[in-house]
């Protein structure tokens, strides 16, 4: 390797992109077109970047394996950043395998994070960790490192975990600050300033405020009856009854945690569940046969008694009842809080981030759109989409997320 291009690396690697091109912007070889496309990556022109180390992979020879798996793990970061999680990212596990067995250690535990980073966007929490435990720490790059660390803080934020959740966010600012690179800085900044954000909001019949996540994992071991708006599902010492699927029984659930220990007339249950204006006895029907099968899934956690107006909520051993709502209620709260990385998804990847379809999503974002909340550019399969700003910050507690087992 001769001095331009280890120069160039180096100036890459310090964060300084502008310098490494003025070492190979002339250059048509294999290994300053990689380096030119890591540089175009750093400032921002993610479409040339990928074009130019896809080219670059292309003109490595045979022999050159290592420089090829470097460049389809340059390129997987792009696709990353550009949210192109469709793909299972094989060409990334196969680029990592390859610098395993020529003992690139540094790149093949870069690859591991970049494969840890793809799982959490998807929810993947378990296989997420797993990775990052089998990484090497010491192979890891200071840049690569607190990435790592900031995937391990979302992984603990997203299972309600406050203190690990600290503990690697202030690891992950340690090691950005060893870099020097202002950008990754700033990076881990945000993402602690978003952990100390409000991360939901407590109703019950007495009460509504904010709640940091530290409280929110409290509420949750203690002994309360928790209707969890934020995922879908009503939970009690560690048993967990998800109805994310079952709107119109959480509805439901939630219409009666909101006034215990009062009840809720049969009026506002129906408008609440069934958005119904005129109230015939098919309305009242339906409600009955559902109030029927919420009994039956809440199971030994609460049951629901009728009175002489509707129904109240009974939860059993006495313990009392919570609702745990976002910040800010929004029928469309878990798309924003995908779009408030501020990178620009397609409607495919928030689909699969999200595991709904893609109608699903289309609408959405076509709603946000009209309201002015969000923006899209390109066309077709190139439209991608982004977050106007807005006040707050949409918590993480609404990104998808295995459901707690106890």
């Amino acid at each position: 390797m001769d001095s331009l291009i280890t120069a160039a690396a180096r100036s890459l690697m310090e964060g300084d992109p502008l310098t490494a091109l003025k070492h190979v912007a002339l250059r048509e070889d294999p290994p300053a077109v990689a380096l030119r496309g890591t540089a175009m990556a750093q400032l921002g022109d993610l479409n040339t970047a990928r074009q130019l180390l896809r080219r670059a992979a292309r003109a490595f020879g045979p022999r050159e394996a290592t420089a090829r798996a470097r460049c389809r793990v340059a390129e997987a970061e792009i696709a990353l950043v550009l949210r192109d999680i469709r793909e299972p990212m094989h060409d990334l596990e196969d680029a990592r395998a390859t610098l395993g067995q020529h003992g690139d250690r540094a790149n093949e535990a870069h690859a591991g994070y970049l494969q840890a980073r793809r799982l959490l966007l998807i929810g993947q929490l378990d296989q997420a960790q797993a990775i990052l435990e089998a990484l090497e720490p010491a192979a890891l790059r200071p840049a690569s490192r607190a990435g790592a660390w900031l995937v391990a803080a979302g992984i603990a934020i997203r299972r309600i975990e406050a203190e690990p959740a600290r503990a690697a966010l202030g690891k992950a600012a340690l090691a950005a600050e060893q870099t020097g690179i202002a950008m990754l800085v700033a990076e881990v900044e945000r993402a602690a300033r978003a952990f100390e954000a409000p991360a939901a909001r407590l109703l019950t019949r007495s009460e509504e405020r904010l709640l940091g996540l530290d409280e929110v994992e409290a509420l949750i071991a203690s002994d309360t009856l928790v209707v969890d708006a934020l995922r879908g599902l009503v939970r009690a010492n560690g048993e967990v009854v998800p109805l994310s699927r079952r709107p119109v029984l959480f509805a439901l659930v939630r219409a009666l945690a909101e006034a215990w220990p009062g009840d809720v007339s049969r009026e506002i249950l129906l408008a609440r569940a069934f958005r119904a204006r005129q109230v015939d006895e098919t309305h009242r029907a339906r409600l009955r046969v559902e109030i029927g099968r919420l009994r039956f899934e809440l199971g030994p956690l609460a049951n629901v008694l009728a009175t002489e107006s509707g129904f109240v909520l009974q939860p059993s051993g006495a313990r009392p009842v919570a609702v745990l709502a976002p910040p800010q209620e929004d029928e469309h709260a878990n798309v924003l809080a995908l779009l408030a990385d501020g990178e620009a998804w397609s409607s495919s990847a928030l689909a699969l981030a999200l595991d709904v379809s893609s109608r699903t999503i289309q609408r959405a974002l076509k709603e946000l759109a009209s309201a002015g909340r969000a923006d899209s550019f390109g066309r077709g399969r190139a439209c991608r989409w982004t977050m106007r700003q807005v006040p707050g910050f949409p918590t993480s507690l609404l990104l998808p997320a295995p459901l707690p087992t106890g």
